[in-house]
């Protein structure tokens, strides 16, 4: 390995800024609501009035003993990153926080949310531009639910909470809290290593959503593929096929925003932007919705693969299910990919000043 000089003023102790109380005020504010909700017996979003529950792992979680789980699980964590900014652990003690503070992280961000945040997501153009109009026919009073708010307040904690955590795992390991770096060169997170698994990276995450895109194009066409004619049918009828094709082109929209984190356009605007050609893409620009996405297509796929009515012939293990048996893929894919673009793009650390 090969040491590379670090100023003088590094300092890997040094407190981390807003995300660490950000994440904590979050999650115990949530985590109030849910002590709450187990006191009076009331506003549990994930219980038997939530249409959504057994399509996610949250089935799993008995009604009754939901609110008090969440809870527990929530106040905990928000203790576990106050703690985070002044204590530093070793050993045994700083894996077990760690290992809780990741398990906490992957149940809010990947569990709670399900498909039913990245499906909003995909329709949200379609609702917003339909909705003067009457279009599409839906009550809004049953999509935008206590319960789908909850979910997404559940992503949101989980992402603050991975934050924190990489800051404290990060000073924990005697690295800088902000960029990782511990002065030594680590050969595959390199500029010029994270180009090429990034590019691997990118291509498999802009292909699934890609083959996703396709079934939901070729209903449109009228080509009954992974359904049958008479169900074909019944979305022309009410309407649902041109649901389906708006999800299609937003997946693929995202799909060719993916391969931008590997293309020149994506770290300088292109000529056709007025007011934009020739600027540098701002790297957060990128980065955060490229995550969020990650982080909802991972979800979305570890939902739907864990249903057991997916892997019946005919009702999700088809041509028209099947892509979503790749979105945990695709999620981990994408994360990576957006890694590798951070890594080519950080430059020097504001923090430590290592490069």
């Amino acid at each position: 390995m090969t040491k590379v000089a670090v100023p003088e003023h590094r300092d890997t102790s040094r407190r981390p800024g807003l995300l660490a109380p950000l994440a904590a005020g979050w999650l115990g504010l949530w985590g109030l609501l849910a002590l709450v909700a187990a006191i009076t017996g009331t506003g549990y979003p994930f219980g038997a009035d939530d249409p959504h529950r057994d399509s996610t792992l949250l089935r799993l979680l008995p009604p009754e003993a939901g609110p008090q789980f969440l809870a527990g699980m929530l106040l905990s964590a928000a203790a576990l990153v106050l703690v985070s900014r002044t204590t530093t652990p070793t050993g045994p003690l700083r894996v077990l926080l760690l290992g809780y503070g990741w398990a906490v992280t992957l149940v809010l961000a990947v569990v709670v949310p399900g498909v039913q945040v990245l499906a909003l997501a995909g329709y949200a153009p379609m609702l917003l531009l339909g909705a003067p109009f009457g279009w599409p026919p839906v009550d809004y009073a049953d999509v935008f639910t206590w319960a789908l708010a909850a979910r997404v307040a559940a992503l949101a904690g989980g992402v603050l909470l991975g934050g924190a955590l990489v800051g404290w795992q990060r000073r924990t390991a005697g690295r800088c809290g902000r960029c990782g770096r511990d002065g030594t060169d680590q050969g595959w997170t390199t500029p010029t290593a994270a180009a090429r698994w990034g590019r691997w990276a990118a291509w498999i995450a802009a292909v699934i959503p890609f083959g996703y895109a396709l079934t939901r194009f070729a209903w449109l066409a009228g080509i009954p593929l992974g359904i049958s004619r008479d169900d074909l049918a019944d979305l022309w009828e009410n309407g649902a096929v041109w649901a389906g094709a708006g999800l299609g082109a937003f997946a693929t929209v995202g799909a060719v925003l993916t391969l931008g984190l590997v293309q020149r356009w994506g770290e300088r605007f292109p000529r056709w932007m007025v007011g934009l050609a020739g600027r540098r893409v701002p790297v957060r620009l990128a980065v955060v919705p490229a995550t969020v996405v990650a982080v909802l297509a991972t979800a979305a796929g570890v939902s739907a693969v864990s249903v057991p009515a997916f892997w019946e012939p005919d009702r999700g293990l088809s041509a028209a299910g099947a892509p979503l048996m790749f979105f945990p893929l695709w999620g981990l894919a994408l994360g990576a990919a957006t890694y590798a673009y951070h890594l080519r793009r950080r430059g020097a650390c504001g923090r430590c000043g290592q490069r």
